[in-house]
């Protein structure tokens, strides 16, 4: 008997000792505050200042909340990042750099010595560790941008970042932005010059992690492997609401060594999404931000199988620097939602990481290997429903596909020539549509799974270049947004407009034309 309670006493020890946070078996100490209206906007809790019940706090594994005076309690080890769960109508503080300022770290004898600076040392655990918020009307409606893959290699291509993303988003009517992980390219240091330019758009912008992103030198360490990362942004999980909505950011790039990872969640995050989705209600709208897609992951049955009996749920990645619009269904084993469970994969806002010929203000045009430019995704809340909307970097809002055509083709040749359109944002539950000229009748385009022509025309010349010029860009990529459709066999001999129409599952309705010659 003694001997069986041992094991299970050592598993349970098993189940809080993962790799990152907290250990349970190094918990002796006790931290403890008070979340607060802070009033007069000074950070500090001033005597006349109230707490505020009912807030969350998190040391990354179990999630308590404030009582009536605004107090909190939770166990801390000598590695843990403690942070509030920002709730709907309050804010937190921002840094100069607009970056959410919602976590203490309390790391007494600072990060290990690493290539790339971690935490200094924090000290001794505060005898109060409080978190000042501020009252922020939240809409039921509201829009969110979301950048994957900044990913710069070099201080010149934070520039690119700036000129061909950044600038355009100053003056943006999104409530906060999300870059979804590789944020640089595993220079570290990059992250100085990176953040204020970020920061620029003027808006809260939460930052998720990423591969390129890691000290590779603490691997496969999982503990350490975010040193750096959780100097400049704090824990690399969290979560927060805004309006009606609840999000949640994940780290689930889990290394084996140096240079080899695989996607999952350690022991300690598992149990942090357990207990957030646990205590939120069932109809709210979910929102799981990640850097690998959440169909790569090796625990995906176990995520899913929390989410399904919350029926309104979302899950955005990037990392594969292409776009996909992609639905979980129940013959995947893990998921029984009543519905399909959608994920997006974002545009990546490197595209094929800040690569190919620079364009007439020296860019790199970057296009992705899909075919799509790169650029961003809009999102709009509303309630518990959304609807993504994607941008091209310095394109106008309306450049939402490519149309690909012969220029001129022979009148006995008609019923042979195909037209192609990449609709960048395309799904299955896309409908696309062609006509010739202003009376035509529309014919709808059957989707496939193709390369892009306009861009495997463009990696042809590419090639034909000296590519100590400029970067290359990836090869063709197949991909899930295309259509087709031959002309139709009637088509007169003249000079005609190919118009081509879609709509998108959210009821987005985009227009584009081609010229071609019929002779």
């Amino acid at each position: 008997m003694k001997k069986h309670l041992l094991i299970v006493v050592i598993f349970i020890g098993m189940l809080f000792a993962g790799p990152a946070g907290a250990q349970q078996n190094e918990e002796s100490l006790y931290a403890s505050g008070i979340v607060y209206h802070d009033a007069n906007r000074n950070g500090i809790l001033d005597k006349n200042e109230k707490g505020i019940e009912g807030v969350r706090v998190s040391n990354g594994r179990i999630i308590t909340k404030t009582n009536a005076s605004g107090r909190y309690s939770i166990p801390v080890s000598d590695d843990t990042i403690i942070f509030v769960i920002k709730p709907r109508n309050w804010k937190t503080a921002i840094d100069a750099n607009n970056v959410p300022q919602f976590y203490y770290i309390h790391k007494p004898n600072g990060s290990p010595k690493l290539k790339y600076q971690g935490v200094e040392p924090t000290g001794p655990l505060p005898e109060s560790i409080d978190f000042p918020l501020y009252p922020n009307k939240e809409p039921d409606s509201f829009k969110a941008l979301f950048l994957g893959d900044t990913q710069p290699y070099s201080e010149k291509e934070i520039h690119y970042l700036a000129h061909d993303i950044i600038e355009e988003l100053v003056g943006t009517d999104a409530s906060f932005c999300v870059l979804l992980g590789d944020n640089v390219g595993d220079d570290l240091s990059l992250y100085e010059p990176l953040v204020p330019v970020v920061g620029k758009i003027g808006i809260p912008a939460y930052y998720v992690k990423g591969n390129h992103d890691s000290n590779y030198d603490a691997a496969p360490n999982q503990k350490h492997i975010d040193e750096t990362f959780e100097r400049h942004f704090g824990p690399s999980y969290y979560s927060f609401d805004y309006g009606p909505v609840h999000f949640i950011a994940m780290h689930n790039t889990y290394f084996l060594n140096s240079s080899r990872y695989t996607a999952r969640l350690d022991l300690n995050q598992m149990a942090f999404l357990r207990n957030d989705l646990a205590s939120i209600p069932k109809d709210q709208l979910v929102v799981l931000m990640m850097h690998i897609p959440i169909i790569e992951m090796e625990d995906r049955e176990t995520i899913l199988s929390l989410l399904e009996d919350h029926p309104n749920t979302l899950t955005i990645a990037a990392h594969w620097h292409t776009q996909r619009h992609g639905y979980i269904t129940q013959s995947i084993k893990g998921w029984n939602g009543p519905d399909k469970h959608p994920y997006l994969v974002n545009v990546t806002t490197c595209g094929s990481w800040w690569s190919g010929i620079p364009d007439e203000v020296g860019i790199p045009h970057t296009t992705m290997s899909d075919g799509a430019p790169n650029g961003y995704s809009i999102i709009t809340f509303n309630k518990n429903k959304y609807s993504v909307r994607f941008k091209a970097a310095r394109r106008p809002d309306n450049y939402q596909m490519n149309i690909y055509a012969p220029d001129v083709v022979e009148k006995d040749r008609v019923a042979e020539a195909e037209v192609f359109v990449n609709v960048f944002a395309g799904s299955s539950r896309s409908k696309v549509e062609m006509r010739i000229g202003d009376e035509g009748t529309w014919i709808p385009m059957d989707k496939i799974v193709a390369e892009d022509p306009i861009y495997k025309q463009m990696k042809d010349f590419e090639n034909s270049l000296d590519s100590k010029l400029f970067k290359k860009t990836p090869a063709p990529h197949m991909n899930e947004h295309m259509w087709k459709a031959n002309l139709p066999k009637d088509v007169a001999a003249g000079t005609h407009l190919i118009y081509v129409r879609t709509t998108d599952m959210f009821n987005q309705t985009y227009t584009a034309l081609r010229v071609i010659t019929i002779r």
